[in-house]
């Protein structure tokens, strides 16, 4: 089994920045793609932004690009979520997840709260 250990929410106002931590722990040795998703009041969950094992490839929900950058850091088994230019739409619980190719499995966090003003 894989825990996922999300820190870093909370409440901003618009405008400002915050970053989010995701700590890998457990059967670690397989994870391929650690990713953020988060989900609105009322609506799906949704693709924030995702990055594969070596770095070298990262992907973002249309909605984030240019303002949120994902990382991570292999020796700490850790994802990081930079969050610039924050919106009142950006308000949602971020869940972080990790996914692995062989067995396939997808693991998810219990979640943080962002809430960003305006």
């Amino acid at each position: 089994q894989v825990q996922l250990v999300e820190s870093g929410g909370g409440l901003v106002q618009a405008g400002g920045s915050l970053r989010l931590s995701c700590a890998a722990s457990g059967t670690i040795y397989g994870i391929n793609v650690m990713g953020w998703y988060r989900q609105a009041p009322g609506k799906q969950r949704e693709l924030v932004a995702s990055i594969v094992s070596s770095g070298s490839s990262t992907n973002y929900g249309d909605s984030v690009k240019g303002r949120f950058t994902i990382s991570r850091d292999n020796a700490k088994m850790t994802v990081f979520l930079e969050m610039n230019s924050l919106e009142p739409e950006d308000t949602a619980v971020y869940y972080c997840n990790a996914r692995k190719i062989w067995p396939p499995a997808v693991y998810w966090g219990q979640g943080t709260q962002v809430t960003v003003s305006s």
